[in-house]
């Protein structure tokens, strides 16, 4: 091989070679997703912690939720009240609207517990954590409280327990809303709630209601009936589970009353 035969196939080299940065640079900006500068500067004042304490993996699934209305800022126990309050202005919900701060607790979205078929029967050691190492744990409802007491394990002020139906409760008057329940439960069933709430759905399954109601007894089925009935229109059925605007729930309590599965609860009865 002499030395024209080696320059000409370097000299080809380098034009594939730069071909090649070309197509990548203009099939990248083609293919970029357009950041929302919304979105992107509720991230920025949100603490940045990753804690996990709202319940979501990290603070920029929790900014994405928020900015989605599906949940408010006081869902985070560590963003300073200052930040807080300019997410808020971010969202527009500055003045008379803005999202107050207001005392909240830990509550349980499951009722499943003895109600809820059991894969299989489990005799292990252990608690959830380690009970859902083995296929997700026994229930067959995919999000099922395992009923194990890691809630019960980690909570340092014996605010929650397993009771008698299977499934992890809270009792209010002992809860100070700290997390580690939320944190620590392998099934992220456990939420925040605002104290002002008259009603929860104890129920985190997403699937459509003949899916759920094959696997509980107590799973929401969306059939939606507390959405028709509600006269404050303050429940939104959304990825099949009911969604409440607690800024327009009066408490009335006719959602409780015409759920077919009874998932849906006053809180003030549940203990």
């Amino acid at each position: 091989m002499n030395f024209i035969d080696i320059l000409i196939g370097s000299a080809f080299l380098l034009f594939l070679g730069a071909l090649l940065a070309t197509l990548i640079v203009i099939i990248s900006k083609k293919l970029a997703v357009e950041k929302n500068a919304q979105l992107e500067e509720i991230r920025n004042h949100l603490s940045g912690a990753n804690c996990g304490a709202c319940g979501f993996a990290g603070c920029d699934a929790f900014a994405e939720a928020l900015y989605n209305k599906k949940i408010t800022i006081n869902d985070c126990p560590i963003t300073s009240k200052q930040k807080k309050d300019e997410i808020n202005i971010i969202l527009g919900l500055s003045g008379e609207n803005s999202q107050k701060s207001e005392k909240t607790y830990a509550i349980v979205h499951c009722n499943g517990g003895n109600a809820c078929r059991d894969k299989f029967d489990y005799h292990g050691y252990g608690d959830c954590k380690t009970a859902e190492l083995i296929a997700g744990g026994r229930k067959a409802c995919y999000t099922g409280c395992l009923g194990q007491g890691t809630c019960v394990d980690k909570c340092p002020n014996y605010a929650i327990e397993v009771n008698d139906k299977g499934y992890s409760q809270v009792y209010r008057e002992y809860c100070t809303s700290c997390g580690l329940c939320i944190t620590n439960c392998p099934k992220s069933i456990i939420k925040r709630i605002r104290a002002s709430a008259k009603v929860y759905c104890a129920c985190s399954n997403h699937d459509k209601g003949k899916e759920v109601s094959s696997v509980c007894k107590n799973g929401c089925i969306a059939c939606g009936i507390c959405a028709k009935n509600c006269p404050e229109k303050a429940i939104t059925i959304i990825d099949n589970l009911p969604v409440f605007d607690y800024d327009k729930c009066s408490g009335c309590g006719i959602c409780v009353k015409k759920c077919p599965t009874h998932c849906i609860k006053e809180i003030d009865k549940i203990n």
